[in-house]
């Protein structure tokens, strides 16, 4: 088992997730009248934040296992920055999360798009996080020790 490749695939997994958000499905859900907007956005963010986190912590562990192996700190890298998804999300998103949690969809008013264009805007964090575990992981694959 090379546990290392398959921390790199399920970095490359979300990584690849997030730049669906960013390009597809966010702008795709910004044409949306204020209430379907949010309507879609809570179905969609929840649902997105545990897919996220599935592939995070599975790449960290599989990362974790490839350094107990062989010892290479690079695995210890990436695997550490694909778990800083959680705090960032927690951190950085989850303020604009509860924003937009607690407004009603049938009242869905002026702010809601400018939250969501925040929202939109800070998810492109969890692409660099995803980017830069991936390249510490393409790193450690290319350059073995």
């Amino acid at each position: 088992m090379r546990p290392g490749l398959y921390a790199f695939a399920a970095a490359a997994v979300f990584l690849g997730a997030t730049i669906y958000i960013g390009f597809v499905e966010h702008p795709a859900r910004l044409k949306l009248s204020g209430p379907a907007m949010i309507q879609e956005w809570k179905l969609s963010n929840r649902r997105g934040t545990l897919t996220l986190s599935v592939f995070a912590v599975v790449s960290a562990i599989l990362a974790y296992i490839q350094f107990r192996a062989n010892g290479d700190v690079r695995w210890l890298i990436g695997g550490t920055t694909i778990l800083a998804s959680w705090p960032y999300a927690y951190f950085v998103m989850m303020p604009v999360n509860v924003w937009l949690y607690v407004i009603p969809p049938a009242k869905a008013v002026s702010p809601v798009r400018e939250l969501m264009r925040d929202w939109g805007l800070l998810e492109w964090g969890h692409a660099l996080i995803g980017f830069a575990a991936c390249c510490a992981f393409a790193w450690a694959l290319e350059l073995p020790v």
